[in-house]
């Protein structure tokens, strides 16, 4: 386990939300050249859900926020901290204070994290950091993406995977336990060409001797091939290292939770973990790849269909855009 000051975590409350629109592959094939049989076959991926050009970030998010408080037992008057882990703010100078508006919890200080699919697992580590100091006891952890936003739906490389939504856990100070067990986070940059949402700059000229940059982003592009070999490969020895922290062995995990974002990667990791296939969760068939919203989603919805149990030990794991990859093993409930 972890070395710290005495005081613990634990996850307290999930919750989560998305669009009520949703688009299957059927639909999606009247879109672009595909079909529900390549799809699916390909990534798992059934349906996914969208949200029209009146949703925002801060609602979606809020909205699980509000579930995973509810279930916490806590009002928003009671965060000290709202961390939301995104790269598809509604505000490119920060979403997370709009969350905090929108839920009325205004005693806590808020602030945005982008580690892209990943997002979660590094805002689960950053904000037990703050508890484990004693800055404050009562986090709200949310992921929250709408990359439909950025996706080229002419790419059917890319636009059958994606999908919208948010997640939230609710993290508090205890000192009596310590609910997170391990973790372990890695970056990789050379590798950064192989899933981006880059800037793309337009020059303009202010006078004769001087232009700026101005533009937006491009769409999502991946190199798919890439990212399959790096998941099956970093993803297991991560969750390995995580496990050696915690002084626990697979044998010991009670579900594998990775981030949602094709059914071949989880299976293949699950494999070389020897991980047994019931114990592993997974719900991209019905919301796609959703960012560093897809592990909240499926941990709130196996937390409310009594799957995850109170005090069942959980390897989790995020891996994507950066590149960056981590783990975090921890146990549900008080």
């Amino acid at each position: 386990m972890l070395q710290h000051s005495g005081i613990g975590v634990a996850i307290t409350g999930s919750g989560s939300a998305a669009p009520l629109t949703s688009l299957d592959n059927q639909g999606l094939s009247q879109v672009v050249d595909t079909s529900d049989e390549w799809i699916a076959s390909r990534t798992g991926i059934r349906q996914r859900h969208l949200a029209d050009p009146a949703v925002y970030l801060r609602q979606l998010a809020a909205e699980a926020g509000q579930r995973a408080l509810d279930m916490a037992g806590i009002s928003a008057l009671d965060v000290d901290l709202i961390v939301l882990a995104t790269s598809t703010p509604d505000d490119l100078f920060g979403t997370a204070s709009l969350v905090q508006a929108e839920l009325g919890a205004m005693k806590a200080v808020a602030f945005d994290l982008t580690a892209a699919c990943s997002g979660f697992v590094f805002g689960m580590v950053t904000a037990s950091q703050f508890i484990r100091t004693g800055a404050y006891k009562t986090v709200l952890l949310l992921g929250a993406d709408i990359l439909s936003r950025w996706v080229d739906w002419s790419d059917r490389r890319t636009c059958v995977l994606f999908g919208d939504g948010a997640g939230a856990v609710v993290m508090q100070a205890r000192s009596e336990s310590d609910r997170l067990l391990g973790f372990e986070l890695r970056s990789d940059g050379n590798q950064n060409s192989c899933l981006t949402l880059a800037y793309q700059p337009e020059a303009k000229a202010l006078t004769s001797e001087l232009s700026v940059g101005q533009g937006s982003f491009h769409p999502i592009t991946m190199n798919g091939q890439e990212v399959y070999r790096f998941a099956i490969k970093r993803v297991p020895e991560v969750i390995e290292k995580a496990l050696f922290k915690a002084n626990l062995s697979v044998e010991q995990v009670d579900w594998l939770l990775l981030h949602q974002a094709n059914q071949r990667i989880l299976d293949a990791v699950a494999q070389r973990l020897t991980v047994p296939p019931d114990k592993v969760l997974s719900n991209m068939a019905k919301y796609g790849n959703t960012s560093a919203a897809s592990i909240p989603i499926a941990l709130d919805e196996a937390v409310r269909d009594g799957r995850i149990k109170p005090g069942d030990v959980v390897a989790t794991a995020g891996f994507g855009a950066g590149l960056t990859w981590g783990a975090a093993i921890f146990q549900w409930g008080n």
